[in-house]
């Protein structure tokens, strides 16, 4: 009888485990839930190289360290056409993004994620040539603060259409004028940002003027996933 509820409870705890990362059908899971494995920290990013990235209770969560400094996490795996999911939970006063496409350093098209100033939802480029950027002054009207918020990212083609929704519903869907990556790639990693804080010094005392980033701030990310397309597929 005691083996038996062993078991029992053994199944109980695997199950909660295995439920913790929930991605639609079709979608393959990139963070499995419970450590970093298929995921690295940039060492050449100008953001920052030590960032506190941590999986806690099946979350992946991205804070800066020490406090000014950001960073980005990125795959090991680059992608070329694919449809990325994900689900971001985010503090007040934060700055960062979902990078697609990324080098190692970074080099990146980006979706935006900053709740100090609601642009979240901009498309931006980091260090690049010709871009057609997407700039959101207001949040979606369906975006929840405070609470998470689904992330789907379609990105195709050698002169990439990006297409971006948010909580199910599409913001908008941009074609680029031309592969303006200084090397002409058309593929790279998946990143997620945590802005470094600009000029921070702690003799300023007050670190609201720059916004990017609070003391203790938190970026939080679960069910990341990702369908990859072929190169024939249309945006």
């Amino acid at each position: 009888m005691q083996l038996k509820y062993l078991v029992l409870i053994v199944l109980f705890f695997c199950s909660c485990s295995a439920a913790r990362v929930k991605v639609p059908e079709g979608y393959t899971p990139i963070f499995n839930g419970k450590n970093l494995d298929g995921w690295h920290i940039s060492r050449t990013t100008h953001q920052g190289t030590t960032p506190d990235v941590q999986v806690e209770d099946g979350v992946l969560v991205l804070r800066q360290n020490p406090y000014g400094q950001g960073g980005v996490l990125l795959t090991d795996k680059k992608y070329k056409n694919f449809d990325l999911y994900l689900e971001a939970k985010t503090d007040s006063f934060t700055n960062g993004g979902i990078f697609i496409r990324s080098s190692e350093s970074g080099m990146a098209y980006q979706v935006e994620i900053d709740e100090s100033i609601g642009t979240t939802g901009s498309l931006l480029s980091e260090r690049m040539r010709i871009s057609k950027p997407f700039r959101i002054t207001e949040r979606p009207d369906n975006w929840r603060p405070g609470d998470w918020n689904s992330f789907r990212i379609r990105m195709v083609g050698e002169v990439p259409t990006i297409t971006l929704w948010i909580n199910g519903v599409q913001v908008w869907e941009v074609t680029q004028p031309q592969n303006d990556f200084l090397t002409g790639a058309t593929e790279g990693m998946i990143g997620l940002q945590s802005h470094w804080t600009a000029l921070f010094s702690p003799a300023a005392g007050d670190w609201r003027g720059l916004n990017s980033w609070a003391p203790g701030a938190e970026h939080r990310f679960r069910n990341i996933a990702i369908k990859e397309l072929d190169d024939d597929v249309k945006p």
